[in-house]
């Protein structure tokens, strides 16, 4: 993994590994520690889930293009997804004008 350690790159992320699954979850860095309440949804972007390795797009999509799932959140790291092809836009939920949007593959 390779760490930038400046949020001016802007996109936090961290990757499981479970058995032949790779989860990359990632955020963009103003959002951490940040809670998203819209009606009945309350979506908490925690340091513990999203937060490893601050990078930027590039490194993002270097670890996307391992994914066989992805957890998405802010404008930069949805981009990512979008521009990777590994997002359509009629997926994508906004959470307090936040896009969010996750993938698997099958």
């Amino acid at each position: 993994m390779e760490n930038t350690d400046s949020r001016a790159n802007k996109i936090c992320m961290k990757i499981y590994r479970v058995g032949v699954e790779t989860l990359v979850a990632a955020c963009d860095a103003e959002l951490i520690g940040k809670t998203l309440k819209e009606g009945e949804i309350e979506f908490c972007i925690s340091k513990e889930f999203y937060e490893d390795v601050i990078g930027d797009e590039e490194l993002l999509k270097r670890h996307l293009s391992q994914a066989t799932i992805g957890n998405l959140v802010g404008k930069r790291a949805v981009k990512c997804g979008i521009e990777m092809g590994l997002i359509d836009r009629e997926n994508i939920i906004k959470i307090c004008g936040i896009p969010h949007a996750q993938f698997a593959l099958i």
